[in-house]
Order: C-alpha cells, then structure tokens, then sequence
C-alpha cells in the first residue's frame, strides 16, 4: 500500500473504538541528541559516576519478589508531534489523540479485521485448533497454553487457553477488565487482540499470531541466527513507541508491567510487537489529581521498579525502568539475572552501569557482535540512556516518549555511520589488493 509522505492522522474511530497506527515513522530531518550526547560523555563522567553508584544501591531489592532538551528538532517534527491540543498529567507532559499524532493514524490505515471485534463460539475455537490438538500447540504460561489456530476465513491466529485452575471470582473480573482494555487500543507493535471467550470454564483470548519467536530466543541465538545490533536497535524503537502509545495516546493511560524480551515478539521482518497484557493496569486518573495507583506489586523479578516494589506505588515510569533493563539486555545479550557467573556480574544491569560508568562500555557488548566503530557508539549511547531509565527515583527517568526519541536519533546515526563505512570499504579494499600485487 502506498504511503502518503505526509500521512492525516485522525482521531479513533467512533464505530469501533480504535486506535490505530502507521507502518513506519519517518526520519526526523535533522538531530542534535547525538552532539549533545557527546558532549554529555565528555563533561559529565563524575555526575555519571554518582549516578550508578545510587542505581546500584537499590538493584538487589529490584531482581527479588516482594514478601507479600536535547533532540529539538526531532521533537518539532510534524510526524512526531501531537496536535497542540494537550493537557497536564500530574505533572508530567501528556498529548492526547489528535490530527497530526503518530500514534493515532487515520481509519483507513488498519485494512481487514478490527481488533476486539469478533464473537468466537466454542465451535469455532475447537475448528480453529482441531479440539485444542497437541501438534498446535506453541507456547507454555502463567496464563495457560497457548494454540495455533487457523479461522475460518482463513486468518492464522494464536488462541491462548487458560487454565482452569487459575480462575476465581475475583480473577475473573480482572480477565473482564483486562479484555475491555485491550480492546479499545491498536498499534503497529503491539499484538493485535482480535477477541475473546467466556464459556462455563473456559477463558479464551484470541490475538494476532506472531511467526518469529521472542527476542530472549532470538538473543540466545535458538532460531540459528544472530540477531546483529541493527535489528536490536529497531527492536528497541519499536517497543518505545508501543508503550509510548499505551502511556499517552490511550483514552486512558495503560501501564504494561511486564516490559521483557519474552514478551517481545518478532515478525518474519524482525518487527517487534510486544505481548502478554496479563498483568497491565489503567494509570492513574490525572483528573482527580492522582499520581500513582496502590496495588499489589507484579512483574517480573530481573525487571521490576525498585520504588515500585518498596512503595507498592504504580505509576508509567515503572514500566520506564523495565525498557531500561531491556536496553542492557539488547546490548550484552545477557538475561538480567544470571546466576551462575561470579557475583560482581549476577546482576547484569547493575554489572553493565558500571562497567559504562568506568569508561568501558564496549567491553560488555553481546560477543556474538562485531566491534566496529559503529556498534562501539551506539553502544554507548543506549547505556547512556539505560542508565537515565533505571534511575532509581521515578522522577529521574525520562518519559517513553523521550526514550523513543532518543532511540530514534541512536539509530539515525546508527545508520549513516554504517552507510559511511560501506562507502569507504570498497576503497580499502582496494588499496589492499593492490599492495598485495606489489
């Protein structure tokens, strides 16, 4: 399908209560993110250095369950920005749907099936998944089994079965509030919910299957290929800009909870679409005034807020601290606890903070990547901005929306150093042949 250069985003679509997306966000004409961040490097190593020494100090309460202006001209760009329609959030900037919102593109960008739209009979389940047959099976959780299924007019979707088990009354209405959220939300990273069932015992949702596995499979290497540190900065983008859209661009705020590389799938293109919305909850209400919601801490341990887990107080910039683990997860290809290497190196973020903070950045990156003067920077630069999401005062972490646009400005000059280097290679090789004719 063709894409206008200069796509009308409209607000969501009164018929169906949906929020839809664009395929992919432009480039930002110009960045000034990747001076600054220089000069940040350059002048702010002992302000750095305090900084990991306060982000070290609440990492091992974070990996253990609980007992019970930089970048302007990016920002102005008219692709990314919001209409000037906007309203404060406890303290915090919130721009809401509007006529020129990335995150909320025009009715006719989302062809076919409308998420949340469709009303699934037991019959069609069993058709689907040939009576819930082994040999469909493709996944194992918490939730329950997981089944690839086929509908009838032919779209191939993932079925997830819940245990029977798991289910209570009080479980029940929190699989109701779960499924009505997710149906009011639409993004091009985020996997698409197509419907669900209620009948007798079985609680079954029905989403958009995925064909390519997780990160955490693809960083441990199980589908046979090295996921390279281009793709991994896609990734990161790609998620930044889904939980920006859950944070902001929601008719009311969502907050994840579960922000990880397992949650993290991968289209056959390498496009991530992050899943599993089990554990998400609706922000609190800006309007009354509030700025966080009291409630049972959940996640993941590895990834959970350390004020989240002390103060039992939610609030968006918790999901912030868990992007900021899946940066150095991206980075090292190390999972965030890894038990069997020596202490000092257990927890990885607390290890790779460090190891950023002393100067040494590149040693940490994933030994299945090449260091080249391209992956040596970039690496730098996402530790950079990890280390500000594992600040540990949500104050101190930025917005997901700053995160995306700095991920945005990483991978801008990403790619034009490694455009610059495959301009010069040829060069090279050349000289070299012809010292070797000598």
């Amino acid at each position: 399908m063709k894409r206008s250069p200069k796509p009308q985003y409209q607000r969501r679509n009164p018929s169906t209560g949906v929020r839809s997306t664009p395929d992919r966000f432009p480039y930002s004409p110009a960045s000034t993110y990747s001076e600054a961040s220089t000069v940040a490097r350059r002048t702010s190593k002992n302000p750095l250095a305090m900084a990991v020494k306060s982000v070290a100090g609440v990492f091992v309460a974070c990996f253990t369950p609980p007992d019970t202006e930089s970048s302007k001209n990016f920002g102005d760009s008219k692709e990314f920005k919001a209409s000037s329609d906007t309203s404060s959030r406890a303290g915090s900037e919130r721009r809401r749907s509007s006529n020129l919102s990335i995150y909320a593109s025009s009715n006719n960008s989302s062809r076919g099936r409308e998420p949340g739209s469709l009303q699934f009979t037991m019959a069609e389940i069993y058709k689907a998944t040939r009576n819930f047959s082994p040999s469909f099976k493709i996944g194992q959780g918490g939730f329950g089994t997981v089944y690839k299924g086929r509908l009838e007019d032919g779209t191939v979707v993932a079925i997830k079965r819940a245990k029977k088990s798991v289910y209570d009354k009080h479980l029940a209405v929190e699989f109701q509030s779960e499924i009505r959220t997710l149906a009011q939300v639409e993004h091009l990273n985020l996997v698409k919910f197509y419907g669900y069932l209620e009948f007798e015992d079985e609680r079954i949702v029905v989403v958009e299957y995925v064909p390519n596995g997780t990160v955490r499979e693809h960083l441990d290497c199980l589908h046979g290929k090295v996921l390279d540190l281009a793709a991994r900065l896609d990734i990161a983008t790609d998620v930044a800009h889904a939980v920006t859209y859950l944070h902001m661009y929601t008719d009311h705020p969502i907050i994840h909870r579960d922000i990880k590389s397992s949650n993290i799938l991968l289209t056959e293109n390498f496009r991530a679409k992050v899943a599993d919305f089990g554990f998400a909850r609706l922000a609190a209400d800006a309007e009354s005034g509030a700025t966080h919601v009291s409630t049972q801490v959940k996640g993941t341990a590895g990834y959970l807020d350390p004020e989240y887990l002390r103060t039992y107080q939610l609030t968006e910039k918790s999901d912030v601290f868990s992007f900021g683990v899946l940066l150095v997860e991206l980075v090292t290809g190390r999972r965030p606890i890894e038990a069997k290497r020596q202490l000092k190196e257990r927890i990885t973020a607390k290890w790779a903070i460090k190891k950023f903070t002393d100067g040494d950045a590149i040693s940490i990156l994933d030994p299945t990547l090449e260091h080249t003067d391209a992956n040596n920077l970039a690496v730098e630069r996402i530790l950079e901005l990890a280390l500000q999401c594992l600040a540990p005062r949500r104050q101190s972490r930025p917005s997901m929306r700053r995160c995306a646009e700095i991920l945005w400005s990483i991978r801008k000059d990403y790619r034009e150093v490694i455009a610059s280097e495959a301009h010069l290679q040829p060069s090279y090789s050349q000289r070299s042949s012809s010292k070797r004719e000598e």
